[in-house]
């Protein structure tokens, strides 16, 4: 089955375009436009083995707001409808990645039902020309857009930058744990019959 998903999403603040393949490689080609937003969803592939496209054309002469929203909005919608009826895949993941003197939580559950549950205190408002607070808003786009349910914790705080890259760093491993094949269930891991 191919798990791959191409998504456009144009609005008068935005233009994005994505194509994620689940079973990929770790490729990436990003451009948003925000050097340091392109840095953590590189990392985000990369580490979840996604081959990852993506262009985000954004009123950037307004703020990163709107682009890294929205960019969450079209990345969520890509994961959903490339997992599909989420057959056989084994819906939980999690993982506690370091980051020199950072440990970070990933938790997600596939369920069909989004839900951020996010505890990270940045103690810088920018990191390159990416506001701090945009982080959350990011994961929260993405959780609301793709249906999951998404925990993420920095359990040890420190730098700044090493902070956020290990919350993108630990999404892509959870979420590749998560999506990935299980080759004793064949429909969708759930009482209900469907997620």
């Amino acid at each position: 089955m191919d798990r791959t998903a191409s998504l456009r999403r144009t609005t008068k603040e935005t233009d994005i375009s994505v194509t994620i393949n689940l079973d990929g490689q770790g490729n990436s080609e990003i451009h948003t436009g925000i050097g340091f937003f392109d840095h953590m969803l590189n990392g985000f592939a990369r580490h979840g083995l996604f081959d990852l496209t993506m262009k985000a054309e954004g009123d950037l002469c307004v703020d990163c707001h709107h682009t890294i929203e929205d960019t969450g909005i079209v990345l969520g919608t890509a994961l959903s409808k490339a997992l599909g009826h989420k057959a056989g895949i084994k819906r939980y993941g999690s993982f506690l990645l370091p980051m020199d003197e950072t440990l970070t939580l990933c938790a997600i559950d596939l369920s069909g039902r989004p839900y951020l549950n996010y505890q990270a205190e940045f103690t810088c408002e920018k990191l390159g020309e990416m506001d701090t607070e945009m982080i959350k808003e990011f994961f929260y786009a993405v959780s609301y857009s793709a249906a999951m349910n998404l925990h993420l914790k920095i359990m040890d705080a420190g730098n700044n930058h090493h902070m956020a890259e290990a919350l993108f760093k630990a999404f892509g491993k959870a979420l590749d744990i998560a999506t990935s094949k299980e080759p004793r269930m064949k429909e969708a891991w759930t009482t209900k019959g469907t997620l």
